[in-house]
């Protein structure tokens, strides 16, 4: 059997396949080389080893960081673009300026190319976190702005979910 902990769920591979949220797991322990929890009213003890199975407790009661720490926002944020996300309305909530001389960062909502053009215009000098939407549905995501970026000497460096259906990417200005 195969375990492996993820973000928000532990998932179980060979013969017992079963996936656990981490959410909804409760009483999380490590105790005698196991990791121990209750989840949806069952009992599961892995056998992981002293260390391991102190390691995997601690990383499951360890709160996921939310979309505030995820996009670094420690300073004030030039936003550009249309906000119509409240994961990320909430995460710029106090964080927003419209000054790109106090900005330390750019958060651009990018839909099209006018949208990165617009990102790519206010400051060469600050980094930006490209937000668009995820999957093969999006119209312009991922490739094409990555493609863009690179071309305009950027990098990226970092990459978070936004919310179910938008995802962003840091990118450093060249230099």
């Amino acid at each position: 059997m195969k375990a492996l902990l993820e973000a928000r769920e532990l998932i179980l591979r060979g013969a017992i396949r079963r996936r656990y949220a981490k959410a909804a797991m409760h009483d999380v322990r490590a105790e005698a080389a196991a990791l121990r929890f209750v989840c949806e009213g069952e009992a599961v003890a892995l056998h992981l080893g002293d260390a391991e199975a102190a390691r995997w407790a601690a990383a499951i009661l360890k709160p996921l960081p939310d979309l505030r720490t995820k996009l670094d926002l420690k300073g004030p944020a030039l936003f550009v673009g249309s906000c119509d996300d409240p994961a990320l309305e909430a995460a710029l909530a106090g964080a927003r300026t419209d000054d790109a001389g106090a900005a330390s960062s750019i958060i651009a909502r990018i839909d099209t190319a006018a949208d990165q053009a617009a990102a790519l215009a206010v400051d060469a000098r600050l980094p930006i976190w490209a937000v668009y939407p995820k999957g093969k549905a999006a119209t312009f995501g991922d490739s094409a702005i990555r493609e863009a970026l690179r071309a305009a000497g950027y990098r990226d460096t970092k990459a978070c979910a936004v919310s179910d259906r938008l995802t962003a990417t840091r990118y450093h200005p060249p230099g």
